[in-house]
């Protein structure tokens, strides 16, 4: 099967993933209606876009789930990784820019599915103040949140790590972390073997955000193929944002998360974009979900200047060819029981085949703790057959200027 995907740079598809089931306590469930209620919808429509609203994917609710201390909640989350992956896939076959509130880091597994199904190389830009990197060997509190991007690299809870049933969901050289300014000494230990990218708060502030961000983009390549940019509130100083679980002092102050987003959002690449972790039960006025809103807006609002100039321009029209074979897990993999300690792959024992990169890591890297609660490994999505994405370069999609 065939499928012909034109880019079409004034839409936006909007998809609210309303879960709290990865974090350690409620609220991320609500963010996806905080945000329309700060006017999203209509802000995005006033600078020029046509937004098409999905809707919210089911509420999936933390629960503290003591008997399964090292991966709390799986079931539930990947009851919301199915649902999401395929309203991800819909708004990226519609040719429209997915937009996913969340919701827990962990969704994120869903959104890179969701464009795998139609595109073979993707990268990821993990905007957030923690790496992400526990398993459940390594986590003190069984959050799942905490485990994500060593899910989407192919490592920790099996459940997870088959989300995606060819792993890794991204290679460790495609993924950039940037703006991390907490680390567990596990994640220390990884990352001094791994060739994952990343860009410490520290060394952003030393280089400029939009100078960091665009060497981000470069190592991963991201100005050749797809890439999804993964946006975590909590990657805001506390100096300047407080409506989220893990608001920490220090890090990147608001100007310069903006200057980071303004390019990140303006890329030709960009596949799809995900804001996690606001806490509207943090957020009684409303403030924090406004100045959300004007970030998000600001810098999409720079991706349609930056696409105004090449409207005119024709395109060579993409056909993506999707072979029927499935890469999702199927109900033969359905949930098996969470990984204890023992089971648990350990992140520090397999090393990416790849060459570790040989970056200068910042002088913090090492001695910064986490001050957010972990975030483990959630299970992948079960009892679905996805289509598979051919393993040939795809075509670059066709931009419309309509």
């Amino acid at each position: 099967m065939t499928v012909k995907i034109v880019r079409q740079p004034k839409k936006i598809a909007l998809i609210g993933a309303p879960t709290s089931a990865a974090a350690l306590r409620a609220g991320h469930e609500r963010a996806p209606a905080a945000l329309r209620a700060a006017g999203l919808v209509e802000r995005l429509q006033a600078v020029g876009y046509e937004v098409t609203d999905l809707g919210d994917c089911e509420p999936q609710l933390y629960q503290p789930d003591e008997e399964h201390p090292r991966a709390r909640n799986l079931p539930a989350i990947l009851a919301a990784l199915n649902e999401l992956k395929s309203r991800v896939e819909h708004a990226v076959k519609s040719g429209a820019l997915p937009l996913i509130l969340g919701g827990d880091c962990i969704i994120a597994l869903a959104t890179i599915a969701g464009v795998r199904r139609y595109y073979h190389k993707v990268s990821l830009v993990w905007m957030d103040r923690d790496a992400d990197l526990n398993v459940p060997a390594t986590t003190p509190s069984g959050c799942v949140d905490g485990m994500a991007v060593s899910h989407i690299i192919g490592r920790g809870a099996p459940e997870l790590v088959r989300f995606w049933t060819e792993p890794p969901l991204v290679r460790e050289p495609d993924v950039a972390l940037f703006g991390v300014d907490r680390l567990d000494a596990p994640e220390v230990e990884l990352l001094a073997h791994s060739p994952l990218r990343r860009h410490m708060a520290a060394d952003v502030q030393h280089q400029g955000p939009a100078v960091a961000a665009e060497a981000a983009l470069e190592r991963i390549h991201a100005l050749s193929h797809e890439f999804v940019l993964h946006f975590d509130v909590d990657v805001i100083s506390a100096e300047d944002f407080r409506a989220t679980n893990y608001a920490a002092s220090g890090g990147l102050r608001l100007e310069e998360v903006r200057q980071a987003l303004d390019v990140f959002a303006r890329q030709k690449n960009l596949a799809a974009v995900e804001m996690t972790v606001y806490n509207p039960e943090l957020d009684a006025d409303g403030s924090a979900a406004r100045l959300l809103v004007d970030l998000l807006v600001s810098s999409l609002a720079g991706r349609l200047t930056a696409f105004a100039s090449a409207e005119s321009t024709p395109a060579t029209a993409a056909t993506v060819e999707v072979p029927l074979a499935s890469k999702v897990a199927s109900p033969a993999t359905a949930v098996a029981p969470a990984a204890s300690e023992s089971q648990a792959a350990d992140p520090l024992a397999a090393v990416a085949e790849t060459t570790p990169s040989t970056e200068t890591t910042s002088a913090n890297e090492a001695s910064v703790s986490s001050a957010k609660a972990d975030r483990d490994s959630p299970p992948g999505p079960t009892g679905e057959t996805s289509e598979s994405v051919s393993s040939e370069p795809h075509a670059e999609p066709e931009s419309s200027g309509s």
